[in-house]
């Protein structure tokens, strides 16, 4: 008679094994498959670059892509054993943006190559841009493995902070800085170069996250009700107002429009989060629109750009030095792409300066016409709407802040970036996250890629061995 309630039992443990194996396999054969899509349409758009520009398939160029198709894989591998419940959707998502990008900055290398202008091998941006690829998933791999339990962040948040606030003032080094445009480059021997603000936005999205984890109760403590909203007494401000001031330092120091969007723009919202006051999100509105408007009056680096976008279609500005020829050429581009584009490798992105980097949306816009920019939109509208949906559901508030953070963090960049392009904005100075050629961004958002996949992981862990 005792052996029925004990066969029951020994049921009910193995239906919950096979509970704990089933779910994560289904999130992992989910990936795997919108990853070999995400593979195929890549190497798609590389071969159809080399029929349209040369009429044959170089293997050469393919192979290298093949070894960034097998890190991809390995880390879908990692992933199944060591963050099995990870977001499912994040990597393929990036792995695609990622080869869209290297398969348009190929395509422009091509006509480069051909005219004499850079020389075939690795003097060419595309073979640059794989291997950074390669280098940012061997260090989101490391990442995702080394980074067993990600609130291992919130013991150092004061030490990222200083790590943030030191990488920014690293082109200030005498020696290191290596751009007279824009102080936001660091140079090593002449020979490596990187942007330390990139690393700078996740060393500071971690920062904030433990900052406003310790202060949040001080910062939604009762303030005064006027016109529908609880405004902060003046005693509150303080964090918002240094960081305003940070902001502004980084666009009068490093002539940096875009940094300083960015940062100041990630703690807001960040700040929203915690508190989830709108009056924070209307005080930082204001700060931002009166500190454009004042470097646009006092800055001519700023009153530049506000100038070249305010009237692009003026010949004056157009010809004038560091004038309007860029963002019009672009605006042309896009224009010559219509709907539909005019196929990969058939349209003429060369035309714009810097079609790679700063204008690759409108050189992929060209190509693929309004039909594929909204693809690539909406690529990056699911790659931000999983990270908010990690930040949302997640079961601290520490993991909550850093995943909101990071992913509103590529959300304002594309939205800087593409505004910029589409004359929507003043153009800044930043990278489209994965497209554009860059070694930096490029880590630094594949970083972003391995904090996000930590965090998911942990956020669907732990519901799943509770109701189990």
């Amino acid at each position: 008679m005792s052996a029925a309630p004990a066969q029951v039992s020994g049921d009910t443990a193995v239906l919950k094994a096979l509970r704990k194996i089933r779910m994560p396999q289904k999130q992992r054969n989910r990936e795997l498959v919108l990853l070999l899509f995400a593979l195929v349409v890549a190497g798609a758009s590389i071969v159809l670059v080399q029929l349209a520009t040369k009429g044959s398939v170089q293997p050469t160029f393919l192979v290298l892509a093949g070894v960034l198709a097998a890190l991809t894989i390995a880390l879908h591998i990692v992933l199944r054993f060591r963050a099995p419940d990870a977001d499912p959707f994040v990597v393929p998502i990036a792995t695609l943006l990622t080869g869209l990008g290297i398969a348009e900055i190929y395509r422009i290398d091509i006509h480069w190559v051909d005219v004499g202008e850079v020389t075939a091998g690795w003097g060419e941006t595309s073979m640059r841009q794989v291997a950074w690829a390669a280098i940012s998933l061997v260090a989101t791999i490391v990442l995702v493995i080394a980074l067993r339990n990600y609130r291992v962040l919130f013991r150092y948040t004061y030490i990222f902070g200083l790590a943030g606030l030191l990488l920014l003032l690293l082109p200030f080094v005498p020696g290191l800085g290596s751009d007279a445009n824009a102080d936001v480059w660091v140079s090593i021997a002449g020979i490596f170069s990187f942007q330390p603000g990139e690393l700078a936005k996740i060393c500071l999205a971690i920062f904030f996250a433990g900052y406003l984890v310790r202060t949040r109760e001080s910062l939604v403590s009762a303030g005064h009700r006027f016109l529908g909203m609880t405004w902060p007494r003046a005693r509150e401000l303080g964090p918002l107002l240094v960081l305003w001031l940070l902001s502004l330092g980084i666009i009068v120091l490093q002539r940096d429009l875009g940094t300083g969007l960015l940062i100041f723009g990630m703690f807001v919202a960040m700040l929203y989060v915690a508190t989830g006051k709108t009056s924070w999100v209307v005080i930082g509105l204001v700060l931002a629109g009166g500190g454009a408007f004042l470097a646009s009056r006092v800055l001519p680096y700023v009153g530049h750009r506000f100038n070249n976008w305010l009237n692009a279609f003026d010949p004056q500005v157009i010809n004038q030095p560091n004038g309007s020829y860029q963002l019009v050429q672009g605006i042309f581009g896009l224009g010559q792409g219509g709907l539909i584009g005019t196929g990969l490798g058939q349209g003429r992105p060369y035309i714009t300066p810097l079609a790679q980097s700063d204008y690759i949306l409108p050189s992929l816009g060209e190509e693929l016409g309004l039909v594929g920019v909204f693809a690539i939109l909406a690529l990056y509208m699911v790659f931000v709407s999983r990270g908010l949906r990690i930040g949302l559901t997640g079961q601290d508030d520490f993991g909550k802040l850093l995943a909101t953070g990071l992913a509103f963090t590529i959300a304002l960049q594309v939205f800087i970036m593409v505004g910029g392009v589409t004359r929507i904005i003043p153009l800044t100075g930043l990278t489209t996250p994965f497209l554009a050629a860059g070694g930096s961004s490029l880590i630094a958002n594949w970083l972003i890629v391995g904090v996000l996949l930590r965090i998911s992981d942990a956020v669907r862990r732990v519901p799943r061995v509770v109701i189990g």
